[in-house]
């Protein structure tokens, strides 16, 4: 009997799972798409005409991020549905804190061997994410590498384009003394910090997904998958009433981390820690994990999820507007002559 002949199935790679899987995230993504798509997903790139409006001199805005060690608890649970809206409003706020509107999402999915039920669970999250922001998924790379990743797990990353006025681009460079510091209430840890978040709840504490983080009243899965936020309606509601000098998107790093990116170097936050309620969840994260607060405070977010500056005599009508508009904003803090660092204080 002759040898064996080696195809692509012996070494790994299901390309029949791969066609159903594109079929699946068709369906997923065309529920996404308007009238500037000019393409379907299965062709080599993706077709966008841009409607312009009133915006006379656009400016396109990017970026790319992934959704961390946070995939390692939707691997734990079976549950994949979330991460996915979780990477398109982290790319919603990322590119938001320069005043852009998202126009289209393109994924990145790779993973060992090729389950189309997840892909599909993982591309229901970015649809229903897009759909929420009027934002077009048009398009994706699905990799299968067998023997690179884990058997059971994939890594996931975002790339979103948006659009702003070159007139109206925020950048933080008109903040000065005086301007006042309003954070924006997160929902839990958003998308950074599971690390620490993970040793402090599976291994110190002992908990398995199911059983309840009794502080928050929810179990550890729940908990830890609460989908990142996105910003963008309150936000841009905010800009079309009032004039915000800058904006940032609280991610890893924390409040020190990212408020310091937008300040400019003869400028300084103070921002006062008491001057939000923080959620149950850190408070727990840190008495279980004795977790000193510097290392609380770089690694999370800890209940202030974005940050808008303005001048201080509108702040007040501002948190109005939002508290409206069913927000929780808080007025933390102030600009104060400095060399761009972030201070928190007791």
């Amino acid at each position: 009997m002759g040898k064996k002949k080696l195809d692509y199935a012996e070494a790994g790679v299901d390309i029949a799972a791969a066609d159903r899987t594109v079929e699946k995230i068709k369906k997923l993504a065309s529920a996404t798409f308007n009238e500037s798509v000019l393409s379907g997903i299965g062709q080599f790139g993706g077709f966008y005409k841009p409607n312009f409006g009133t915006v006379s001199n656009p400016v396109l805005i990017s970026s790319a991020d992934g959704v961390g060690t946070k995939l390692k608890v939707a691997f734990m649970t079976g549950r994949h549905k979330t991460v996915g809206e979780d990477l398109v409003n982290h790319c919603i706020n990322d590119i938001l804190v320069h005043g852009a509107r998202p126009l289209f999402f393109l994924d990145y999915f790779a993973t060992g061997v090729l389950c189309p039920e997840v892909v599909a669970d993982v591309v229901e999250g970015l649809s229903n994410g897009c759909k929420k922001a009027g934002m077009a998924l048009i398009g994706g790379e699905t990799a299968e590498m067998p023997d690179f990743y884990a058997p059971g797990e994939y890594d996931l990353a975002g790339f979103i384009v948006g659009m702003a006025e070159q007139g109206k681009i925020i950048n933080g460079s008109a903040i000065k003394p005086g301007d006042a510091v309003i954070g924006l209430a997160s929902d839990g840890l958003h998308t950074n910090g599971y690390s620490l978040a993970r040793k402090v709840v599976f291994e110190i504490a002992g908990l398995k997904p199911e059983d309840m983080i009794g502080p928050v009243g929810q179990t550890a899965a729940d908990t830890l998958l609460t989908v990142h936020r996105s910003y963008l309606k309150p936000v841009m509601d905010a800009l079309d009433k009032f004039d915000i000098k800058g904006m940032a998107h609280i991610t890893g790093g924390g409040l020190r981390g990212n408020l310091s990116r937008i300040l400019p170097d003869t400028t300084q936050a103070v921002i006062g820690k008491d001057s939000w309620l923080i959620p149950p969840l850190f408070s727990y994260l840190q008495k279980t994990g004795e977790i000193d607060d510097s290392d609380m405070y770089r690694a999370f977010n800890m209940g202030i999820g974005y940050v808008l500056v303005v001048e201080e005599h509108i702040a007040g009508s501002m948190v109005e507007m939002l508290k409206s508009s069913g927000e929780r904003p808080y007025l933390i803090g102030s600009i104060t002559e400095g060399s761009g660092e972030v201070i928190l204080k007791d």
